[in-house]
């Protein structure tokens, strides 16, 4: 079987589910810079750290996702009656589940506020803010630590992801959990575009939309609680955007805890 190259899209569509997609891509984007090398490496990782700390600062995040995990973890408790659900499978979900709420029963109600606490972490923090401004005139001791072995800056990015890699790990599986959560169904945009009504008795919060890469496009969407609009984009060479005036066949899956 020829399986088809696409392209995923992820669109968040409310504000708590906005936050926990935009922390899984910087903590995409750490994890591997970590394990290189190099010191532009260390160094990417440390810039996706301070916006790590910035979008975490926000809100009340643990709470957020004990919330999350405990509602979900009543939902699996409650299908255990039924009879046509793989046990296996969702006792190994509910022990996930525990793990991740027992973890972070220990995180600190503000996760980052050690980390807020370094002043020579906040320090360089502040000076990336500004353009260039973590020249090594600006930031000897920063320059210098970017001179320290590939071991110590690994161990120091590490010793200081360990405050807040729980709060990743929770998120993780929320989105996975989400991600599972609906149906992927076939259509077609006709000349780029396709609207789709909701039904008011479930929320959305996220829709994934699945585009063939041979096709040069991408979707746009706009939503509330009563509909979903896409409309299919393409760019041309000189990176210029303009609506596709063609039919599109996608994959679109609208999923809700």
């Amino acid at each position: 079987m020829l399986l088809i190259p696409v392209v995923t899209f992820e669109f968040p569509l409310n504000e708590r589910v906005r936050t926990l997609l935009r922390l899984e891509d910087l903590f995409c984007k750490i994890l591997p810079c970590i394990k290189e090398s190099e010191s532009h490496h260390h160094h990417s990782a440390m810039l996706n750290l301070f916006q790590i700390i910035d979008v975490m600062d926000r809100g009340d995040l643990k709470n957020d996702l004990m919330h999350d995990l405990e509602k979900h973890r009543a939902l699996l408790a409650f299908f255990r009656s039924n009879p046509k659900i793989d046990k296996a499978k969702l006792n190994d979900t509910l022990d996930l589940v525990n793990a991740q709420l027992d973890q972070l029963k220990s995180v600190p109600p503000k996760p980052v506020q050690e980390l807020k606490q370094n002043d020579w972490l906040m320090a360089i923090k502040q000076r990336g803010i500004i353009p260039g401004g973590l020249c090594e005139f600006d930031a000897p001791s920063y320059h210098f630590w970017l001179n320290q072995s590939e071991s110590k800056r690994r161990e120091d990015l590490h010793g200081w992801l360990s405050h807040i890699l729980p709060v990743y790990q929770a998120l993780e599986l929320i989105l996975n959990l989400l991600r599972g959560s609906g149906e992927s169904e076939s259509l077609m945009a006709d000349n780029g575009s396709y609207q789709q009504m909701l039904a008011s008795s479930k929320q959305v919060q996220m829709a994934r939309i699945e585009v063939d890469k041979a096709l040069n496009c991408y979707p746009e969407i706009s939503a509330n609680k009563y509909a979903i609009h896409i409309r299919f984009m393409r760019i041309n060479d000189q990176r210029q955007a303009s609506a596709c005036q063609q039919e599109v066949h996608f994959k679109l899956t609208l999923a809700s805890l």
